[in-house]
Protein backbone atom coordinates (compact mmCIF):
# COMPACT_ATOMS: atom_id res chain seq x y z
CA UNK A 1 0.00 0.00 0.00
CA UNK A 2 1.43 3.39 -0.99
CA UNK A 3 0.70 6.85 0.36
CA UNK A 4 -2.22 7.61 -1.97
CA UNK A 5 -3.78 4.22 -1.26
CA UNK A 6 -3.66 5.05 2.47
CA UNK A 7 -5.58 8.31 1.88
CA UNK A 8 -8.10 6.51 -0.34
CA UNK A 9 -8.60 3.74 2.23
CA UNK A 10 -9.26 6.26 5.01
CA UNK A 11 -11.83 8.11 2.92
CA UNK A 12 -13.51 4.92 1.71
CA UNK A 13 -13.62 3.17 5.10
CA UNK A 14 -14.97 6.25 6.90
CA UNK A 15 -17.42 7.03 4.10
CA UNK A 16 -16.29 10.63 3.70
CA UNK A 17 -18.43 12.12 0.92
CA UNK A 18 -18.26 14.81 -1.71
CA UNK A 19 -19.32 18.24 -0.39
CA UNK A 20 -18.70 17.25 3.24
CA UNK A 21 -17.83 19.88 5.84
CA UNK A 22 -14.89 18.33 7.67
CA UNK A 23 -12.92 19.38 10.74
CA UNK A 24 -9.57 17.55 10.67
CA UNK A 25 -7.86 16.75 13.98
CA UNK A 26 -4.54 14.91 13.91
CA UNK A 27 -1.39 13.83 15.68
CA UNK A 28 1.05 13.87 12.76
CA UNK A 29 3.91 12.50 14.86
CA UNK A 30 1.94 9.27 15.34
CA UNK A 31 0.88 9.25 11.70
CA UNK A 32 4.48 9.59 10.49
CA UNK A 33 5.74 6.96 12.94
CA UNK A 34 3.12 4.31 12.24
CA UNK A 35 3.31 4.63 8.47
CA UNK A 36 7.11 4.85 8.37
CA UNK A 37 7.33 1.54 10.24
CA UNK A 38 5.56 0.05 7.22
CA UNK A 39 7.66 1.89 4.63
CA UNK A 40 4.87 4.30 3.76
CA UNK A 41 5.62 8.01 3.57
CA UNK A 42 3.13 10.68 4.62
CA UNK A 43 3.23 14.10 2.98
CA UNK A 44 0.87 16.55 4.73
CA UNK A 45 0.59 18.77 1.65
CA UNK A 46 -0.30 15.80 -0.55
CA UNK A 47 -2.87 14.70 2.02
CA UNK A 48 -4.49 18.15 2.01
CA UNK A 49 -4.44 18.17 -1.80
CA UNK A 50 -6.10 14.76 -1.90
CA UNK A 51 -8.80 15.69 0.61
CA UNK A 52 -9.49 19.03 -1.09
CA UNK A 53 -9.85 17.36 -4.48
CA UNK A 54 -12.06 14.60 -3.09
CA UNK A 55 -14.62 16.80 -1.29
CA UNK A 56 -14.74 19.14 -4.28
CA UNK A 57 -15.46 22.84 -4.64
CA UNK A 58 -18.68 22.54 -2.63
CA UNK A 59 -16.93 20.92 0.35
CA UNK A 60 -15.24 22.66 3.28
CA UNK A 61 -12.20 21.79 5.40
CA UNK A 62 -11.34 23.24 8.81
CA UNK A 63 -8.16 22.67 10.79
CA UNK A 64 -7.75 23.88 14.39
CA UNK A 65 -5.10 26.62 14.62
CA UNK A 66 -5.65 27.42 18.30
CA UNK A 67 -3.25 29.57 20.31
CA UNK A 68 -3.79 30.43 23.98
CA UNK A 69 -1.16 33.17 24.34
CA UNK A 70 -3.84 35.88 24.04
CA UNK A 71 -5.17 34.60 27.38
CA UNK A 72 -1.76 35.39 28.88
CA UNK A 73 -1.83 39.00 27.70
CA UNK A 74 0.17 38.55 24.50
CA UNK A 75 -0.77 40.31 21.28
CA UNK A 76 -2.53 38.21 18.65
CA UNK A 77 -1.14 38.77 15.16
CA UNK A 78 -3.50 37.34 12.56
CA UNK A 79 -0.73 36.74 10.04
CA UNK A 80 2.04 35.62 12.36
CA UNK A 81 0.72 34.08 15.59
CA UNK A 82 1.39 30.35 15.12
CA UNK A 83 -0.95 27.43 15.61
CA UNK A 84 -0.35 25.43 18.80
CA UNK A 85 -2.54 22.57 17.62
CA UNK A 86 -0.49 20.47 15.28
CA UNK A 87 1.71 20.54 12.22
CA UNK A 88 -1.15 20.11 9.74
CA UNK A 89 -2.75 23.43 10.65
CA UNK A 90 0.65 25.15 10.51
CA UNK A 91 1.10 23.84 6.98
CA UNK A 92 -2.43 24.90 6.01
CA UNK A 93 -1.87 28.45 7.30
CA UNK A 94 1.08 28.70 4.93
CA UNK A 95 -1.02 27.78 1.89
CA UNK A 96 -2.93 30.33 -0.17
CA UNK A 97 -6.03 28.12 -0.38
CA UNK A 98 -6.61 28.35 3.37
CA UNK A 99 -7.71 31.44 5.30
CA UNK A 100 -7.71 31.92 9.05
CA UNK A 101 -10.76 32.74 11.15
CA UNK A 102 -10.43 35.77 13.41
CA UNK A 103 -10.84 34.58 16.99
CA UNK A 104 -7.46 35.14 18.71
CA UNK A 105 -7.76 31.99 20.86
CA UNK A 106 -9.76 29.39 18.90
CA UNK A 107 -9.02 30.16 15.26
CA UNK A 108 -9.27 27.73 12.33
CA UNK A 109 -7.57 27.41 8.97
CA UNK A 110 -10.47 27.07 6.53
CA UNK A 111 -10.84 26.09 2.88
CA UNK A 112 -13.81 25.64 0.58
CA UNK A 113 -17.39 26.67 -0.12
CA UNK A 114 -18.24 27.86 3.41
CA UNK A 115 -14.86 29.41 4.22
CA UNK A 116 -16.06 33.00 3.82
CA UNK A 117 -19.16 32.42 5.96
CA UNK A 118 -17.10 30.80 8.71
CA UNK A 119 -14.46 33.54 8.64
CA UNK A 120 -17.18 36.20 8.89
CA UNK A 121 -18.67 34.69 12.07
CA UNK A 122 -18.32 37.12 14.96
CA UNK A 123 -17.02 34.33 17.20
CA UNK A 124 -16.82 36.60 20.26
CA UNK A 125 -17.39 33.67 22.63
CA UNK A 126 -14.94 30.86 21.90
CA UNK A 127 -17.53 28.06 22.08
CA UNK A 128 -20.66 30.15 21.57
CA UNK A 129 -23.51 30.23 19.06
CA UNK A 130 -21.52 32.58 16.82
CA UNK A 131 -18.55 30.20 16.60
CA UNK A 132 -17.31 27.67 14.00
CA UNK A 133 -18.20 24.98 16.57
CA UNK A 134 -21.85 26.02 16.31
CA UNK A 135 -21.55 26.18 12.52
CA UNK A 136 -20.32 22.58 12.44
CA UNK A 137 -23.24 21.51 14.64
CA UNK A 138 -25.89 23.36 12.65
CA UNK A 139 -24.53 22.35 9.24
CA UNK A 140 -23.96 18.63 9.77
CA UNK A 141 -20.19 18.84 9.92
CA UNK A 142 -17.93 15.86 10.51
CA UNK A 143 -14.75 15.53 12.58
CA UNK A 144 -11.95 13.41 11.11
CA UNK A 145 -9.32 12.12 13.53
CA UNK A 146 -5.92 10.83 12.34
CA UNK A 147 -3.60 9.13 14.82
CA UNK A 148 -5.65 10.57 17.66
CA UNK A 149 -8.35 9.14 19.91
CA UNK A 150 -11.26 11.58 19.59
CA UNK A 151 -11.78 11.46 23.36
CA UNK A 152 -8.58 13.50 23.73
CA UNK A 153 -9.20 16.01 20.97
CA UNK A 154 -12.95 16.53 20.49
CA UNK A 155 -13.26 20.24 21.32
CA UNK A 156 -16.97 20.11 20.52
CA UNK A 157 -17.45 18.91 24.11
CA UNK A 158 -16.74 22.47 25.34
CA UNK A 159 -19.32 23.82 22.89
CA UNK A 160 -21.85 21.38 24.40
CA UNK A 161 -20.86 22.42 27.93
CA UNK A 162 -21.45 26.09 27.11
CA UNK A 163 -24.67 25.38 25.22
CA UNK A 164 -26.22 23.57 28.18
CA UNK A 165 -24.30 25.20 31.05
CA UNK A 166 -22.17 23.32 33.57
CA UNK A 167 -21.25 24.10 37.16
CA UNK A 168 -17.50 23.73 36.68
CA UNK A 169 -17.07 26.39 33.95
CA UNK A 170 -17.87 30.07 33.63
CA UNK A 171 -17.55 32.88 31.08
CA UNK A 172 -14.34 34.85 31.40
CA UNK A 173 -13.47 37.91 29.28
CA UNK A 174 -10.00 38.34 27.82
CA UNK A 175 -8.78 41.72 26.62
CA UNK A 176 -5.70 42.44 24.58
CA UNK A 177 -4.07 43.83 21.46
CA UNK A 178 -5.05 42.43 18.09
CA UNK A 179 -3.22 42.90 14.80
CA UNK A 180 -5.56 42.06 11.93
CA UNK A 181 -4.79 40.70 8.45
CA UNK A 182 -4.17 44.26 7.22
CA UNK A 183 -1.69 44.92 10.06
CA UNK A 184 -4.05 47.29 11.90
CA UNK A 185 -3.73 47.13 15.68
CA UNK A 186 -6.74 47.49 17.98
CA UNK A 187 -7.78 46.62 21.52
CA UNK A 188 -10.33 43.80 21.58
CA UNK A 189 -12.26 41.62 24.01
CA UNK A 190 -13.25 37.96 23.58
CA UNK A 191 -14.69 35.53 26.10
CA UNK A 192 -14.15 31.87 26.84
CA UNK A 193 -16.11 29.35 28.87
CA UNK A 194 -13.19 28.46 31.13
CA UNK A 195 -12.68 25.88 33.86
CA UNK A 196 -13.22 26.96 37.46
CA UNK A 197 -9.66 26.28 38.62
CA UNK A 198 -10.70 26.15 42.26
CA UNK A 199 -12.54 22.89 41.51
CA UNK A 200 -9.40 21.26 40.05
CA UNK A 201 -11.26 19.38 37.30
CA UNK A 202 -10.97 18.99 33.53
CA UNK A 203 -13.55 17.85 31.01
CA UNK A 204 -13.38 14.12 30.26
CA UNK A 205 -15.18 11.85 27.81
CA UNK A 206 -16.10 8.40 29.07
CA UNK A 207 -14.85 5.28 27.31
CA UNK A 208 -18.53 4.30 27.10
CA UNK A 209 -19.00 7.06 24.52
CA UNK A 210 -17.59 4.83 21.76
CA UNK A 211 -20.39 2.28 21.99
CA UNK A 212 -23.05 4.97 22.30
CA UNK A 213 -21.84 6.80 19.21
CA UNK A 214 -21.40 3.64 17.16
CA UNK A 215 -24.89 2.40 18.05
CA UNK A 216 -26.29 5.78 16.95
CA UNK A 217 -24.32 5.77 13.69
CA UNK A 218 -22.30 8.77 14.83
CA UNK A 219 -18.84 7.17 14.87
CA UNK A 220 -16.88 5.11 12.37
CA UNK A 221 -13.36 3.99 13.22
CA UNK A 222 -10.69 1.77 11.73
CA UNK A 223 -6.92 1.39 11.44
CA UNK A 224 -4.14 0.95 8.88
CA UNK A 225 -0.76 -0.42 9.94
CA UNK A 226 -1.64 0.44 13.55
CA UNK A 227 -2.65 3.99 12.58
CA UNK A 228 -6.03 4.74 14.16
CA UNK A 229 -8.47 6.99 12.36
CA UNK A 230 -12.13 7.81 12.90
CA UNK A 231 -14.98 10.06 11.78
CA UNK A 232 -17.64 11.62 13.99
CA UNK A 233 -20.97 13.01 12.78
CA UNK A 234 -21.07 16.23 14.78
CA UNK A 235 -24.76 17.14 14.85
CA UNK A 236 -25.95 13.75 16.14
CA UNK A 237 -23.07 13.61 18.60
CA UNK A 238 -23.88 17.08 19.92
CA UNK A 239 -27.48 16.01 20.57
CA UNK A 240 -26.18 13.06 22.58
CA UNK A 241 -23.82 15.31 24.53
CA UNK A 242 -26.54 17.90 25.20
CA UNK A 243 -28.84 15.27 26.69
CA UNK A 244 -26.02 13.68 28.66
CA UNK A 245 -24.92 16.97 30.22
CA UNK A 246 -28.53 17.92 31.05
CA UNK A 247 -29.08 14.60 32.77
CA UNK A 248 -25.56 14.21 34.17
CA UNK A 249 -25.34 10.87 32.42
CA UNK A 250 -21.58 10.57 32.80
CA UNK A 251 -20.48 10.53 29.16
CA UNK A 252 -19.16 14.11 29.44
CA UNK A 253 -18.04 14.78 32.98
CA UNK A 254 -15.61 16.76 35.19
CA UNK A 255 -12.56 14.66 36.05
CA UNK A 256 -10.05 15.48 38.78
CA UNK A 257 -7.05 17.24 37.28
CA UNK A 258 -3.86 15.42 38.24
Amino acid sequence: MNEIEVYKTIIDKLKIAKNDIILVSSDLAKVFFQLKKNDVTFNPDFFLDYLMEFIGSDGTILLPSFNWDFCKGKTFDYNNTPSMTGSLSKIALGRKEFKRTRNPIYSFAVYGKHAKSIINLKHTSCFGDDSPFAFLDKNNGKNLFLGLDYKYGFTMDHYAEEKIGVSYRYHKPFKGKYIDENKNETNVEFSMYVRDLSLNVVTAISDNMDDILISNNCLVKDSIFGLNYSLISIKKTCQIMFEDIKNQGGLIYPKEHI
